[in-house]
């Protein structure tokens, strides 16, 4: 018990010790009501945010604090076996701060796939619930199941046959039934949400992505 305690206090490990307890005070306020599930959330993927991000890493359909709290706590193991299995069998001296600094990068990117992976697997039995069909819906994938009017539509949520989603028609781009859409907005007062075709969302997140990237390599706008 020592030894783990001691690994869990070694740097890099101890960076998500401390994460760790910060996810487990949020959640404590949680049940008590005295903060929100949708902590990250805003009502469009439009912007830069923390839920977007976690949207494009695949974390869609789950609130962003359910997603950073599994891929924090697998981070946390896969960091606290390195530690315990090699790290600490090593003299490193000064060498522990890039070594360290790697490994938080090599788990991060290790467990991110193992987090979403387990967030697709507990998302249908969260969905049963209301607060967890609202913003964290958003960047999900629907099938259009039928146009009530020329303002709304109904879908169902991608292998989710029982569930329902009013979508909310925009001018010259109202849901059709049989299409395979993306919710990028939710609409509060209307308990709707804003979609757009599948393979435009996908074919506008290479575009941005692409223009980031140049950004990074450009970043007053000519070429080096």
């Amino acid at each position: 018990m020592q030894t783990l305690i001691s690994a869990a206090l070694q740097f890099p490990t101890i960076v998500f010790t401390f994460l760790l307890a910060l996810i487990a005070l949020y959640w404590l306020l949680v049940l008590i009501r005295l903060a929100p599930l949708e902590l990250f959330e805003r009502d469009s993927l439009r912007d830069d945010h923390m839920a977007s991000t976690l949207v494009s890493l695949g974390f869609a359909g789950v609130p962003a604090t359910l997603a950073l709290s599994f891929l924090v706590l697998f981070a946390g193991a896969l960091s606290l076996a390195i530690e315990l299995l090699a790290l600490r069998w090593m003299a490193l001296g000064l060498l522990r701060v890039p070594v360290g600094v790697l490994v938080v990068w090599a788990a991060l990117a290790i467990a991110s796939p193992i987090a979403a992976a387990v967030c697709h697997s507990i998302q249908r039995a969260l969905h049963r619930y209301q607060p967890f069909k609202r913003r964290c819906l958003l960047g999900a994938t629907v099938i259009v199941a039928e146009r009530q009017n020329d303002e709304y539509a109904t879908a169902t949520l991608l292998n989710e046959p029982n569930s329902s989603v009013r979508l909310h028609c925009k001018a010259g781009d109202c849901p059709e039934q049989g299409e395979r859409r993306v919710l990028v907005k939710y609409i509060a007062d209307e308990g709707a949400y804003r979609s757009v075709v599948e393979q435009h969302y996908m074919d506008t997140r290479v575009r941005l992505n692409k223009l980031r990237l140049q950004h990074k390599q450009h970043p007053n706008g000519y070429p080096t």
